[in-house]
């Protein structure tokens, strides 16, 4: 069982940001997420595409800021489960809830933010016959330990940023890198195409478009592929085939949990604190919907803030907290760290 003070489903932008603005409040956050890496939609659709939007930031890659936000929150160390989906909610007698995911894993909190973005996100897989028989049997929708095709001769399907940048990334660890799409033109990062073109130059990747995969064979584990080029049919060998299609967005078991539910998104009050009809569990970001409600990563930070004080009452009933900004208070970290703005130096003028 993993206790702590609020457990936060979602580790986009809203929910990582949460950890920070409750770490000011003294209070531990865990955060449980299905894709296998922090971030997002920002790590896993588009972490090398500008944002302009983020204030102070005119600029901003999505990876860079998903890497800003962890070292932000580093000093009030936060517990991840990653590759976990949340599945069912209990109750407690106390107020507090008992979180049990797929796999089984027990979290128990006073205080619930659910912070899935647009909900859990599963891949979208290719219309190939009898696909569901090799997944974790050469067919991978996700890359969570890159050692793993060390030295075996893998194939990438796909023409967003997560296929060229695993493709650039397994040159130097497959012992053949194979990546397909079905046009000639890849949408992506321009110095991912340009890079994934200098190594097919340099024979470290092979790429083959326009093209398709429409079959898998193999006995028990994936040997080949068949690929339409062009209208006529081939046969590839590999070891491991990786469609990256990008991610379908569901709102999953949560939405069994008898929150108030509308257009997929779930209801709060945002009068004042973004909570569900549910006392203690909370929606921020995208996963919300209110009034006026705008899906910007912003209008999550700020969410995410005032959801935090809530939760602060919730943990410490009748005890208030009071605002302090952080360029008087600094920021003191759960593993014994400070940030604090320079002392004014006292001196008299004479």
């Amino acid at each position: 069982m993993i206790k702590t003070d609020i457990l936060i489903i979602g580790a986009g932008p809203t929910g990582l940001f949460a950890v920070f603005e409750a770490g000011l409040l003294k209070l531990k956050c865990h955060i449980l997420d299905a894709l296998p890496q922090p971030g997002g939609q920002l790590s896993e659709l588009y972490p090398k595409k500008p944002i302009y939007d983020i204030p102070g930031f005119p600029e901003v890659l999505a990876g860079d800021l998903v890497d800003g936000l962890m070292e932000q929150i580093k000093q009030f160390e936060p517990g991840f489960t990653l590759g976990e989906r949340a599945e069912t909610v209990e109750k407690q007698e106390d107020g507090s809830f008992i979180v049990t995911s797929n796999k089984g894993t027990k979290f128990h909190a006073p205080v619930i933010a659910i912070a899935g973005g647009l909900g859990s996100f599963e891949p979208r897989k290719p219309l190939i016959e009898d696909i569901e028989f090799y997944e974790d049997k050469g067919v991978k929708y996700f890359i969570k330990n890159p050692e793993k095709f060390r030295d075996k001769r893998v194939v990438i399907a796909g023409g967003g940023d997560s296929a060229l940048d695993w493709s650039i990334f397994l040159a130097n660890v497959a012992s053949e890198v194979t990546l397909i799409h079905r046009r000639n033109e890849f949408r992506g990062a321009l110095d991912s195409v340009e890079k994934v073109q200098e190594l097919k130059t340099a024979g470290k990747i092979k790429l083959i478009t326009p093209a398709e995969v429409i079959g898998i064979n193999g006995a028990e584990h994936v040997e080949s592929l068949d690929i339409e080029e062009n209208g006529a049919h081939r046969k590839i060998e590999c070891d491991y085939f990786i469609p990256l299609f990008g991610l379908t967005p569901k709102l999953g078991p949560i939405g069994d949990w008898g929150l108030e539910i509308e257009k997929n998104a779930i209801k709060v009050n945002n009068a004042l604190d973004y909570q569900t009809n549910i006392p203690g569990i909370f929606a921020i970001g995208d996963v919300n919907t209110y009034p006026g409600k705008l899906k910007l990563i912003l209008c999550g930070f700020h969410e995410a803030t005032l959801m935090c004080q809530a939760a602060y009452g919730i943990i410490n009933p009748g005890k208030k907290y009071v605002l302090k900004y952080t360029t008087v208070s600094g920021v003191d970290g759960f593993d014994g760290t400070r940030k604090e703005a320079p002392k004014a130096v006292v001196k008299a003028i004479v």
